[in-house]
């Protein structure tokens, strides 16, 4: 609907290389998207990431710099992401403590401790064979959207079809029961942690090849962004229900909101007003949706 309000309010939208810039846009929230959709299947939730990207971000672009090739660049950042989300994954799971508060945390300590490192500086002076991974501008985006629908399709093809994917959803669905048929719950959302770490850290490395210097302030407000297009794609926030299809599709909406509003002539400072209420709009319908089902199930409601 709003692509095609687009088409008819602000035809010059689709002019030029804007649609590309847009899917550009959002390989990285697709990444960030698949690992933001396990651990809320899981029911929980992770607002570090945002922290997170950033500091994977600049740690990418300072490894750069140093002359380290590309697939070194790569593999660390990745690696480094892993490890923050294992260190939220073992606070979660190991020690019992609610995941809102333990990201919450994390999120503060990870973006103070950057602002101490780089007082917000640009991470300049990269060398050339960074940006686009070396491929040029026409080649590196397409690249770069390719990773970003690569996994997207591989893992709702995992949550689907792998005893893994299963896995996710009987922990996020009755933790209890999961336990009784043989699975760890634990080790379920620990892994789902440490997944949504590696890909903030993938995700970061998309982004930071895209410009010539590396904002550490690149994350500000990307977990709002990530979990409102995973809400409004249907997967539920209190777990077990939902696919990975459905958060593609929020992910095209929120990268495509920003733009539109300018088009549109509305401050582009309600982008992040339209996010949060995008976000309250699909929890309330989802609460709603959920309990007429547990009306149909006890007979209180007709189907």
């Amino acid at each position: 609907m709003l692509l095609l309000l687009l088409a008819a309010a602000a035809p010059t939208f689709y002019a030029g290389d804007k649609p590309r810039a847009i899917l550009v846009s959002c390989a990285p929230l697709l990444v960030l998207a698949a690992g933001m959709t396990v651990v809320i299947l899981v029911r929980h939730i992770d607002i570090s990431i945002g922290s997170q990207f950033a500091l994977c971000g600049v740690a990418a672009g300072l490894l750069a710099r140093a002359g380290l090739p590309m697939p070194a660049v790569g593999v660390l950042t990745v690696l480094l992401g892993t490890a923050f989300g294992a260190v939220n994954g073992g606070l979660v799971a190991g020690l019992n403590l609610p995941s809102i508060v333990v990201t919450l945390a994390t999120l503060f300590i990870l973006r103070e401790g950057l602002k101490w490192y780089g007082e917000g500086e640009l991470i300049k002076d990269i060398p050339d064979s960074f940006q686009w991974f070396g491929l040029g501008q026409g080649v590196g985006q397409w690249l770069t959207v390719g990773v970003g629908v690569v996994v997207i399709v591989v893992f709702a093809l995992g949550l689907r079809y792998l005893a893994a994917g299963r896995m996710v959803y009987a922990v996020g669905s009755d933790a209890e029961a999961a336990r009784l048929a043989g699975i760890r719950p634990k080790r379920v959302v620990f892994g789902a942690f440490v997944l949504m770490g590696s890909l903030t850290g993938l995700a970061a490395l998309l982004n930071s090849v895209c410009f010539p210097d590396v904002d550490p302030k690149a994350g500000e407000f990307l977990e709002l962004q990530v979990i409102a297009a995973v809400v409004v794609g249907g997967v539920a926030i209190s777990g077990g229900r939902g696919t990975l299809i459905g958060p593609a599709f929020g992910v095209l909406l929120l990268a495509t909101l920003g733009p539109a509003l300018v088009f549109l002539h509305v401050g582009a400072h309600w982008d992040k007003a339209f996010q949060g209420a995008i976000i309250l709009l699909a929890v309330a319908v989802d609460g709603l949706t959920l309990g007429r089902r547990k009306n149909v199930a006890t007979g209180l409601a007709k189907p």
